[in-house]
């Protein structure tokens, strides 16, 4: 089985920070998101590996090398417009050639296990009746957002409605699928979607309209699309909330380390308490600040004279002589401090390389 891995997308909810950086490598708990779909399908066994890239690819490429640090091979797929998830598999055609394989939205989180899934496929496959594709589902309380399932008494999927006005079940869509050599017949034969895209949903409903089967897996943990700040900042609590107490950097004895706290070698904790789960990256230096619950700060990052919670500070960002900063998310490079009065609480999204002066 291969996989492939959709990381072309331009990330526009995410902005300002996706202006100079992939909406994928954005760190959550300290690792790009990207990094941790790839570390799945490692985990289940799959390390032949199709990285579809947009106008981001450089950095793409750049992050994942040839695939070796995660003990994989990876082929990067360009697609030159956001033409839609169906498309993708269409231009993926020769490095899929005739393997079953599983395609995974880039920006997607899950709780559950990837290598149950995809056993799952691969023992249904070995069946009497195998399926030709298989789906995960989730029940959400909002599914006229999403790509919706019908299923049959059965469990099968009978029919797909993308986004409906008047939702016929709450069973969305997850970005995870698992096909066979019969989707490439699908992808060639539907047509572009009134947004103009080749809808991946209409692929699959081609296959149920055809007499295939296509069977389903519910999904029981949690799945994040990050493509938001909100959604991103919940991933960073749930991975955070899995972290074990490692201390490799420097904590000073004015310094308190109360709970499951993550501090990366080179690091410095300097008169300060850190409140956990807590990550702090390599090099970082925490000089009379609080670090609090579910906050990841970067590499390199500096924190001085600052209270800082449930927040993302990417590499090489500063926050100092901020009484407080919460529900935010800090770009690399950027430069957040107090001029003159404190403000009470701050909520902010920055971008990379920007400077913000409290006044």
């Amino acid at each position: 089985m291969k996989a492939l891995i959709l990381a072309g997308g331009a990330g526009t909810r995410l902005r300002p920070i996706t202006h100079t950086r992939a909406k994928q490598l954005v760190p959550v708990a300290n690792k790009p998101i990207l990094f941790y779909g790839i570390e799945a399908m490692v985990a289940a066994g799959i390390t032949e590996i199709g990285v579809i890239v947009g106008d981001t690819r450089d950095e793409v490429m750049g992050a994942l090398g040839d695939g070796s640090q995660f003990r994989a091979a990876i082929s990067y797929i360009p697609q030159d417009e956001p033409l839609g998830l169906a498309h993708c598999v269409l231009i993926a055609r020769e490095f899929l050639g005739d393997d079953d394989f599983v395609m995974y939205l880039g920006d997607n989180l899950l709780e559950q296990d990837l290598a149950a899934f995809t056993a799952a496929f691969e023992q249904a496959r070995a069946g009497s009746t195998p399926p030709d594709a298989q789906i995960l589902l989730k029940q959400v309380p909002d599914p006229h957002r999403f790509g919706i399932a019908v299923l049959d008494d059965a469990g099968d999927v009978v029919t797909l409605v993308e986004k409906p006005a008047d939702p016929p079940s709450d069973l969305a869509l997850v970005g995870v699928y698992l096909f066979d050599a019969s989707i490439h017949e699908a992808v060639a034969s539907i047509a572009p979607s009134p947004r103009g895209e080749l809808e991946i949903t209409d692929a699959i409903q081609w296959l149920v309209d055809q007499g295939r089967r296509v069977r389903c897996e519910l999904l029981t943990g949690w799945w994040i699309d990050t493509g938001k700040l909100t959604p991103l900042l919940e991933a960073n609590r749930l991975l955070l909330e899995r972290i074990d107490t490692h201390i490799a950097g420097s904590v000073d004895a004015a310094s308190v380390i109360d709970g499951r706290v993550q501090v990366a070698e080179g690091a410095q904790i300097i008169n300060s308490t850190i409140r956990g789960p807590v990550s702090i990256g390599p090099g970082a230096v925490i000089e009379d600040s609080f670090i609090g619950p579910f906050s990841a700060v970067g590499a390199r990052c500096r924190v001085s004279q600052s209270e800082i919670e449930h927040s993302v500070l990417m590499d090489d960002s500063s926050v100092i002589e901020i009484p407080r900063l919460e529900d935010s998310l800090i770009g690399s490079f950027a430069e957040v401090s107090r001029t003159r009065r404190k403000p009470r609480s701050l909520r902010l999204m920055v971008g990379d390389h920007c400077q913000i002066d409290i006044e």
